[in-house]
C-alpha cells in the first residue's frame, strides 16, 4: 500500500538515506553528496504519462557543488551520469513509497540522450520519471520508467526504459 504523503522535503530524503522512511532492508536513497535531489514535489502510483506512476523532484544547483571542482577544472560541468543516477534514485524511491519491500538497485537503461549541460550558472534541475511498468510478483519487484531532466526548464537529458528492482537479499 502506497504512503499517503505525496511530497518530501530534504529532511525526509535524508531520513530515507538513513533507512528510516521505508524501514530497514527496504528502498533507501544515498546520502549526500550522492543524493541527487533536494525535494520530491509529487509522486503517484497511478498518474503520469502512462497512468502507471510518476515522480517529480528538484535539485538546487549552486556553484559550490562538489562535482564542479573536479569535472572539469576550468570547465565545470555536472557529469551526465549523476543526472541518470538521480533518475534511478527516484525510480527506486517510488517503488519503496508504494510499500514494496526490498533494497533497490539499478538494472539498466535502454536509451540515454544528453542534449544539454549543467554548468554552475544553472539554478535548478527538475527530474520527471514516468513509469511504463510496475511489477510486483512473488519472484520479481521492478519498475520500468522513462525520464527527463530539465535545467531551468530546458530538457537536457532524456532516458527510455530505466529499470530498477527491489530485492530482499
Amino acid at each position: 500500500m502506497a504512503m499517503e504523503q505525496t511530497s518530501f522535503t530534504r529532511d525526509d530524503l535524508l531520513a530515507c538515506a538513513r533507512g528510516e522512511l521505508f524501514g530497514p532492508g527496504n528502498a533507501q536513497l544515498p546520502e549526500p553528496p550522492m543524493l541527487m535531489m533536494d525535494r520530491i514535489t509529487d509522486i503517484s502510483e497511478d498518474r503520469g504519462l502512462h497512468g502507471k506512476g510518476h515522480v517529480v523532484a528538484e535539485f538546487d544547483i549552486t556553484p559550490d557543488l562538489w562535482f564542479f571542482a573536479c569535472h572539469f577544472p576550468g570547465n565545470p560541468i555536472m557529469p551526465g551520469c549523476l543526472g541518470l543516477d538521480g533518475l534511478w534514485q527516484l525510480t527506486g524511491f517510488n517503488l519503496g513509497w508504494r510499500g514494496w519491500q526490498g533494497r533497490g538497485y539499478a538494472l539498466g537503461v535502454g536509451e540515454v540522450k544528453l542534449t544539454g549541460m549543467v554548468r554552475p550558472d544553472r539554478r535548478m534541475l527538475t527530474y520527471k520519471v514516468d513509469f511504463t511498468k510496475a511489477v510486483q510478483t512473488r519472484r520479481l519487484t521492478m519498475g520500468v520508467a522513462d525520464g527527463i531532466v530539465e535545467a531551468d526548464g530546458e530538457v537536457i537529458y532524456q532516458v527510455k526504459d530505466m529499470k530498477v528492482a527491489l530485492s530482499e537479499s
